[in-house]
């Protein structure tokens, strides 16, 4: 495929080798199109007075920002309609979405943060949407809660648009990992980034730091340790970043290397990680390990964990594969597992 490739036409190459039925990209284009509009309402901001907080909460007690119920609001009419959806699943809806009766239902479910990292809207840092594609279990009729707690590795396809200085979406069905980048003037994305590989190694991490006091011992063992630098165990220098957004983040691991944690800690012993298990860790965890990366709770693989709840929080670490190995290293020994 050449450089001007669009979206679409990839697809549809895609479901050519695999003989699909179509149904499936039709789907992802209803995706795309949401997306585009979301990148549209980020870009506009102030200027049509999307900043802000909403005056609500979430599903999560969160307080939503203007912008999360745009987002939310969009993707929902964007997929409802076409009949390729039996139901939906939102970080900002407490309960599942069932595809309303006026509308013809479909063989997939779709789960979705429709504004990862809106912490940043109001101070102009990338943001993004993350989702995943399940199909429904056969001969289910009516959608129901635990059609959609499926294990990652059952994840149809997975991907996140990222609204940065360019729009870019980056997907996986399974075969690889794609960039393709928004070109406004004619309104396609392109791809630009074909099949991306997450180098093995890396000397970049991306932790939030003021919760240090929190982390269990392999954690801090790990960053301890890259701090240290040349005069360290590692013997050489490492780089922190962090942008709060876990799209940003994970989209500098792909193009550059680098791990990303968001670990298991005692600050809210309530909860066992921060970020959620179904449209935030398993369709990140998809797409890093398509990329040649690891993807971990620290303790077991991301993508075998059998979810038990709609909102499940779970720690995150993921990125290169032989950094990665190292910190899942550190929870197994004998001193803390």
């Amino acid at each position: 495929m050449n450089e001007k490739t669009t979206l679409t036409q990839f697809m549809i190459e895609e479901q050519r080798q695999v003989g699909g039925s179509g149904d499936f990209t039709g789907l992802l284009n209803d995706i795309v199109t949401a997306c585009k509009v979301i990148a549209n309402a980020v870009n506009k901001g102030a200027l049509v007075g999307a900043l802000g907080e909403a005056g609500v909460q979430n599903a999560q007690g969160e307080t939503q920002k203007k912008l999360d119920v745009i987002a939310n609001e969009v993707m929902l009419r964007s997929n409802e309609w076409a009949g390729h959806l039996a139901a939906m699943a939102s970080e900002e809806l407490e309960e599942i979405y069932p595809i309303p009766a006026r509308y013809p239902r479909g063989k997939y479910l779709l789960v979705f943060d429709p504004l990862d990292g809106s912490s940043n809207i109001d101070v102009n840092v990338s943001v993004g949407t993350i989702f995943s594609i399940l199909r429904l279990p056969p001969g289910a009729v009516e959608p129901r809660l635990e059609h959609f707690l499926q294990p990652g590795v059952r994840q149809v396809c997975a991907g996140y648009a990222i609204y940065g200085p360019a729009t870019m979406m980056v997907l996986t069905s399974g075969h690889g990992v794609n960039g393709f980048t928004l070109d406004r003037e004619v309104g396609e994305f392109i791809l630009t980034h074909p099949k991306i590989t997450i180098p093995a190694d890396t000397r970049e991490f991306a932790i939030n730091a003021s919760n240090e006091r929190f982390w269990e011992p392999p954690v801090k063992r790990y960053v301890d340790e890259c701090l240290a630098g040349t005069t360290g165990p590692r013997g050489v220098n490492f780089n922190m970043r962090w942008i709060a957004s876990m799209v940003a983040d994970v989209h500098r691991i792909l193009m550059r290397g680098g791990v990303f944690m968001y670990p298991r800690d005692t600050k809210d012993p309530s909860k066992p990680g921060r970020l959620r298990l179904l449209y935030e860790a398993n369709p990140m965890a998809f797409i890093v390990e398509q990329a040649g990366g690891l993807a971990s709770t620290g303790y077991e693989r991301i993508l075998d964990l059998r979810p038990t709840e709609l909102h499940q929080r779970v720690p995150v670490i993921l990125g290169s594969k032989n950094e990665v190995a190292r910190i899942v290293g550190y929870h197994r020994e004998p001193a803390f597992a």
